[in-house]
């Protein structure tokens, strides 16, 4: 099976494009929680018990971003909690992780939904913002390059009702600027140079007033620049960057709808069938859209940006699916997907692995890569080697019962 080409790696924005190039080489019932699951011939298993703090991570976490914060070479964690405080774990360089957050973040309950990782301030080392939805307060941590953070919220100038944040370069300077997934008028704001963000919603969006989940990032037409897709309570969006970092609708009937109503919690960006340019896929859930059709989405890209529904290429389930990576699960150099679920908002189900034959064709193949513990309510789905032996891990932050951090086992 082919990897993807570089010219797709350098199509993706920010931390995305970390994870995407390590699995694609260019850069159930729920378990107990009392022991690892055997490794037998899995892909993966189960070190929860053993390499997570045990009671720190049992429930309300909605989303996790792989980040070293201290600069020692490995990933840690920075976990977004509802309503109380932020979790950051520091990894021991072998995949274990230990629960520092009274030490290095400010413990402040917020309603944080969604990770974003970057130098802002462009100081050497990595900061760290956090969105929130019900009470509006984002975080922005600036690193004092010891891996513990500041506050340095008031520099985010603007209060909304924010579901989800991704990051990039979106005008050409060199800093790293912010998309907002907004309740109304998504946002973006450009970083003044020096970790200070000033609002150009107005210069750089069309005003629109959707219920935005998720916001991503990639070049869809292969003129160089990022794209943005928008996932929707409702039809979702693609608006098509001028080169300038200033997004316009793309032309219509560029991303395909669907008859039923549609409510997609994450959207992302990959090459699911090997030609070289970037696919999408939806994670579709039935949350808060009367009669939303639950099957996920493949949309596949012509190479100048314009897609075709391949849903029939996916199993289907009847679970809400909050998150679906594409990830090279199996080795083989095509990209898989991982998927999160759950049973309507609060009941544990199965997390799956969605194998490609190559052609972007997927099976399921949960049984083979999965111990019968991989479940929950899980909320997000994060990619990355945490014990560094060049292989892809996999953590799951669960929105209740305890996330789970899944070891890719050697082929």
């Amino acid at each position: 099976m082919r990897p993807l080409r570089p010219s797709v790696c350098a199509a993706l924005a920010g931390p995305s494009l970390l994870l995407l190039a390590l699995s694609c080489g260019c850069a159930h019932e729920r378990g107990a929680r009392d022991g690892d699951a055997a490794p037998g011939p899995l892909g993966y298993r189960d070190v929860t018990a053993t390499h997570l703090p045990s009671g720190d991570l049992d429930g309300l976490s909605m989303d996790a971003k792989p980040i070293d914060v201290d600069g020692d070479g490995d990933l840690d964690l920075m976990i977004a909690n509802e309503f109380r405080p932020n979790i950051l774990l520091i990894n021991d360089g072998q995949g274990r992780f230990r629960n520092d957050s009274d030490a290095r973040i400010p413990q402040v309950n917020h309603d944080s939904e969604d990770v974003g990782v970057a130098d802002f301030d462009r100081d050497g080392d990595l900061d760290i913002v956090v969105v929130s939805e019900d009470d509006q307060i984002d975080e922005l941590y600036f690193n004092r390059g010891d891996g513990r953070f500041t506050d340095e919220g008031a520099r985010i100038p603007v209060q909304s009702t924010t579901n989800g944040v991704i990051v990039a370069d979106l005008d050409g300077d060199g800093g790293p600027d912010l998309v907002l997934a907004n309740r109304g008028q998504n946002q973006i704001l450009i970083n003044d140079g020096s970790g200070g963000f000033v609002d150009q919603t107005e210069a750089r969006l069309p005003a629109v007033d959707d219920i935005t989940q998720d916001v991503e990032l990639g070049d869809v037409d292969g003129d160089g620049d990022l794209d943005l897709l928008v996932g929707n309570e409702g039809a979702n969006r693609l608006l098509l960057n001028d080169g300038t970092g200033r997004f316009t609708d793309a032309p219509a009937g560029a991303l395909p709808g669907r008859a039923a109503p549609e409510e997609t919690r994450e959207a992302d960006f990959g090459d699911a069938d090997g030609d070289g340019d970037l696919d999408i896929v939806y994670a579709n859930v039935r949350f808060f859209v009367d009669g939303a059709a639950l099957e996920n989405r493949l949309l596949l890209n012509d190479g100048a940006g314009r897609f075709t529904d391949a849903g029939d290429r996916l199993p289907q389930h009847d679970d809400s699916t909050v998150d679906a990576d594409f990830v090279d699960l199996d080795g083989d150099g095509d990209q898989d997907l991982v998927t999160c679920n759950t049973d309507g908002l609060g009941t544990p189900a199965p997390f799956r692995a969605l194998l490609n034959d190559g052609g972007g064709r997927f099976r399921d193949g949960t049984a083979e890569m999965f111990p019968t513990s991989a479940a929950g309510t899980c909320f997000d789905v994060e990619a990355a080697d945490f014990d560094g032996d060049g292989l892809l891990d996999l953590y799951f932050a669960n929105r209740r019962g305890a996330d789970r951090l899944l070891l890719r086992n050697p082929p």
